[in-house]
């Protein structure tokens, strides 16, 4: 018999399912505290001004420049900065439309993954809240004693990564061929390549590039902000 082809819904983290960006939350949660000096803010801000003008070429740059803030922790230490940060700025801000997208997609059968460039440990305690079936972000690199190093493992999970990390989970938890794009969530004009695969694409909460591209391309415009 046949095995029916699974549907898909890949839910972006950034601006979609999450009101702001985990990573500059992250980088000003950390200057709070005293873990940030000025000039590794200053350069964060760099990085920043950089992303929402479209001059960003460098991916690992920004997680590497926030993992460097923490050299010197334990692993078990920089967890727990992150599950603080979570638990106090991250839970907070998830968009309870994306919550409830989550569960009507699942009600119909589709499985749900998020897909971020977000640090693992965030995207992890994310997909706890938002109830999706799985999950994939940035991996940090460890070294033989379970330290981390400061540095990416692999590739930032945005752009075209974006893609590559979908199938390599759903090749994984549910075989190769066996499943296809049938939605995707995004708000930045890097998920655009992504989007551009799904049956049905939604620009959520879009910044003006990508709400340009959603217009030109028919895609769905959505406002999770918006109070009912």
């Amino acid at each position: 018999m046949e095995q029916q082809v699974k549907r898909i819904a890949v839910f972006d983290l950034d601006g979609t399912s999450l009101r702001g960006q985990s990573g500059a939350l992250f980088s000003v949660y950390l200057w709070k505290r005293g873990l940030v000096s000025p000039r590794r803010t200053l350069a964060l801000t760099a990085w920043a001004a950089k992303y929402k003008l479209h001059l960003l070429h460098d991916q690992n740059r920004s997680r590497e420049l926030v993992f460097g803030a923490l050299k010197g922790m334990t692993a078990s230490q920089i967890e727990q900065v992150m599950d603080d940060f979570c638990d106090e700025v991250i839970i907070p801000r998830i968009r309870p439309a994306a919550v409830r997208e989550v569960a009507r997609l699942k009600a119909q059968g589709v499985v749900t993954v998020l897909v971020s460039a977000t640090f693992e440990r965030i995207a992890e305690r994310s997909a706890r809240v938002l109830g999706v079936d799985g999950w994939v972000a940035t991996k940090m690199e460890k070294d033989a004693a379970g330290n981390y190093t400061g540095r990416v493992e692999g590739e930032v999970t945005a752009g075209p990564g974006k893609i590559r990390a979908t199938a390599r989970w759903c090749d994984e938890h549910l075989g190769p061929g066996q499943w296809e794009i049938a939605y995707a969530y995004g708000d930045h004009y890097t998920d655009q390549e992504l989007l551009a695969l799904a049956e049905t694409a939604c620009a959520v909460c879009p910044t003006r590039t990508l709400r340009r591209m959603a217009n030109r391309a028919g895609w769905a415009i959505l406002d999770w902000d918006h109070k009912d």
